[in-house]
């Protein structure tokens, strides 16, 4: 401006160095202003740069004010030039912050840092090829201006200092946003704050050879640098914080190989320079012998450093392959083998057994209501559960078992035991788990079912699917007889429980197929009559190559392949179609799955087996089964309001097991309660006869009619009837039998388990 002639050269010396001290006092405000609303490394390099352009500040400030005092240049070294070099102290420091912090990288993003790439190899990189550049400047043109211009050994550090770490700072910003990954979010900060720092080090490179040339002035034009450098770092403060959205940009080899060379290349360069100048005969000066040692120091040092971080990449890799196969083959929760684990041994077990004759057992063990529990005392305490049944059952299998976790409640156990062996194994099973779990800081109770097969000499073909698919099944029927109990797979039923493709044959027979049967048991008044009142239709399938497949195989698999709705409907046509054809108008009982009540579906059902067999509504029961619980008891309310429209009654069946619970009993407005056969064997059981009255008292209250089941003897009657039963249903009145088939002569078993495996209805 005092070349236009607007300012004189004083006013204009003034207006430029109160131009850079503004600029850099706004840098260090903007840093500050900034680094107070930040936290981690947005707000550490924050810091770190206010005191770098501080600094600068200063010594901008104790510059400008001899210069426009005295109208001459200040005479170095001075104070101004501590101040100055703060400015490459601290921003270096601010930008290994940058490139040591990845919180801004999601973990498993491709753009995060690399794990083997330390940020004080970027450090070493930055100085090697400072280093390599200066051998280089200095042999052609740097050291005869320094020379000339720099008569003290101080002068000349003070001389050189401004370039070499101006370069320093320069190298490393082009490095950072080169090749580490973890830089990228951040990259127009570091984009800004290396062109503040390019027009700072232009200018100081500018200023440095004019003082070493011997001019007398730098014209003001010149510190344009050290005018827009500050701003550009304050813009790079003010700059808001990166998230964390990945770019779509692909880093390879390819764009990244030039950075990683640099070193090397600037070291090759300069060695070339060097050497061809010895061959010219020009002895290369103390000053580049000596860099040039210290270059080849640090690049042994960055090796030493690669080679240890490689040596720690590689351990982490090792160590999350480990950790990856670890995950692989056992169940995070409660540490046991897996599904994917357990198959494979349980194969190889079928393989040596087949070698040595010696048999395998598996046992599937299954928790009881289970999900009742994370319902009522929360997720937290359910997983603690699981893991507590995973220790008691470490302790009962034995170090030479394989234990599992199959599923969310499931677990298996493989052992080499005999038939004796693995019943018992069994029983201990379930009698360490009917032991209360504290863990939860009260006791809570959890049943469980089990299944148990053996491998057969028999069978050499029998497969580890095979074997798992029948204890699965021995299992069902286990929770279908009676929760808390354990069947073992016999040979009478292998061909039904362990048949891979019987989910695909039932749904065959379902669909055209044939080989069911509906079978009839009469329900009869307890007040003596012999007459039946009422008959429940109870679903028999019969299989070509199977045989007669038992009712709780089939209904089990019916529910896991979700062929229940069909099973259901087929018993609800057949039943009402021959209830029309019967000389006696009899009640007709058909079950229903519990979770069919919220689905329309079941409604258009039962409206259309009505219709197509003429059967008044006022002549069939719906019988709400136990095996599945009631979704939306609100839905399923409804549901029945509306078929009651029809006439149609509904019953509670196996009131108390399962899920058929007293809150059922009050928001589904039913008209019948069938007590289960725990509630009903009052011979010679007070507690049990006790705890039948108050059931029975309960219906009683709510207009309700009570039918037992389970009735074997004529004492059990009598006292059933006592206590308020009004129907009762069991073998003393008849077992099922097709129509026309009534069993008028009943053997009545006594024992208990006999009844229970021969009574079997659909769900």
């Amino acid at each position: 401006m005092s070349s236009s002639g607007l300012l004189s050269a004083s006013a204009s010396t003034a207006a430029d160095d109160g131009a850079q001290l503004a600029a850099g006092l706004s840098a260090t405000l903007a840093c500050l202003w900034t680094a107070r609303r930040r936290a981690g490394a947005e707000r550490s390099w924050r810091l770190l740069m206010a005191v770098a352009m501080g600094g600068w500040s200063a010594g901008q400030a104790i510059w400008s004010w001899h210069q426009i005092s005295t109208g001459t240049l200040m005479p170095g070294p001075s104070l101004a030039d501590v101040g100055y070099f703060t400015l490459p102290v601290f921003a270096f420091a601010a930008l290994l912050v940058l490139a040591t912090d990845g919180s801004r990288s999601e973990p498993g993003d491709a753009e995060a840092l690399p794990r083997g790439r330390s940020p004080w190899v970027l450090a070493l990189d930055g100085l090697i090829v400072v280093g390599a550049l200066f051998n280089i400047t200095w042999s052609t043109a740097l050291g005869p201006v320094v020379h000339a211009g720099a008569p003290t050994p101080l002068a000349f550090a003070v001389t050189i200092g401004y370039p070499v770490t101006d370069l320093i700072l320069v190298v490393m910003v082009i490095l950072l946003l080169g090749t580490y990954r973890g830089s990228r979010p951040r990259r127009p900060q570091l984009v800004l704050i290396g062109l503040g720092l390019i027009g700072i080090s232009t200018s100081d490179s500018i200023f440095a050879y004019l003082v070493s040339s011997g001019a007398p002035a730098m014209p003001p034009i010149l510190d344009t640098g050290s005018m827009a450098g500050p701003v550009l770092i304050a813009l790079a403060a003010l700059a808001p914080v990166p998230g964390p959205a990945r770019e779509t940009r692909r880093y390879g080899w390819a764009t990244e190989w030039p950075y990683l060379l640099a070193p090397y290349l600037t070291v090759l360069v300069g060695g070339l320079i060097v050497l061809g100048g010895m061959i010219a005969g020009n002895q290369p000066e103390p000053i580049v012998v000596y860099v040039g040692m210290l270059v080849v120091a640090l690049v042994v040092i960055r090796q030493a450093l690669v080679l240890r971080d490689n040596g720690v990449l590689l351990r982490q890799v090792v160590d999350a392959q480990e950790r990856l196969t670890h995950l692989a083959y056992h169940d995070p929760l409660t540490g046991l083998a897996n599904r994917i684990q357990f198959h494979d041994r349980l194969a190889s077990a079928v393989v040596e057994s087949r070698r040595c004759g010696r048999a395998v057992t598996v046992i599937i063990v299954d928790l009881d209501d289970f999900k009742m529990v994370n319902d009522s005392m929360g997720h937290g305490t359910g997983d603690a559960i699981l893991r507590a049944v995973a220790e008691r059952l470490r302790a009962c299998a034995g170090r030479a078992a394989t234990v599992a976790r199959l599923d969310g409640d499931g677990f298996a156990v493989l052992a080499a035991a005999d038939l004796d062996q693995a019943r018992e194994l069994g029983q201990a099973i379930l009698t360490t788990l009917t032991q209360p779990f504290t863990e939860p800081g009260r006791p809570v109770t959890v049943g469980a079912s089990v299944g148990v097969v053996l491998s057969s000499a028999s069978e050499p073909e029998l497969t580890a699917d095979a074997l798992i698919r029948r204890a699965d099944a021995a299992m069902h029927s286990a929770k279908r007889r009676s929760k808390g109990g354990m069947v073992v797979y016999e040979p009478g039923i292998a061909a039904a429980l362990g048949d891979p493709d019987l989910p695909m044959l039932l749904a065959t027979a379902l669909r055209g197929g044939g080989g069911f049967d509906v079978h009839y048991q009469p329900v009869v008044r307890m007040d003596g009559a012999t007459a039946p009142v009422a008959v429940e239709a109870l679903a028999r399938w019969t299989h070509p190559t199977l045989g007669a497949v038992p009712p709780d195989v089939f209904v089990a698999a019916a529910e896991r392949a979700g062929l229940i709705a069909e099973l259901d409907n087929l018993v609800l046509d057949r039943a009402c179609h021959e209830a029309v054809t019967q000389d006696e108008p009899l009640d007709m009982h058909v079950n229903v799955c519990a979770s069919r009540l919220c689905e329309p579906e079941l409604e258009e059902a039962v409206r259309a087996a009505l219709d197509r067999s003429g059967l008044p509504g006022t002549r069939l029961v719906l019988e709400i089964t136990e095996t599945s619980r009631v979704p939306d008891l609100d839905a399923a309310a409804r549901t029945i309001v509306s078929l009651r429209q029809l006439g149609i009654r509904f019953a509670m069946d196996d009131f108390g097991t399962g899920y058929n619970t007293l809150a059922q009993l009050h928001l589904l407005p039913v008209d019948i309660v069938k007590l289960c056969q725990a509630h009903t064997a009052v011979d010679g059981e007070e507690r049990i006869e006790a705890l039948c009255r108050s059931v029975v008292s309960i219906c009683q209250a709510l207009g309700l009619t009570v039918i037992a089941e389970g009735v074997e003897s004529a004492a059990q009657a009598e006292v059933l009837a006592r206590l308020g039963c009004q129907l009762g249903q069991g073998y003393l009145y008849g077992r099922p039998a097709p129509v026309g088939h009534a069993d008028d002569e009943v053997d009545h078993p006594t024992d208990a388990a006999a009844v229970r495996a021969n009574e079997l209805s659909t769900a």
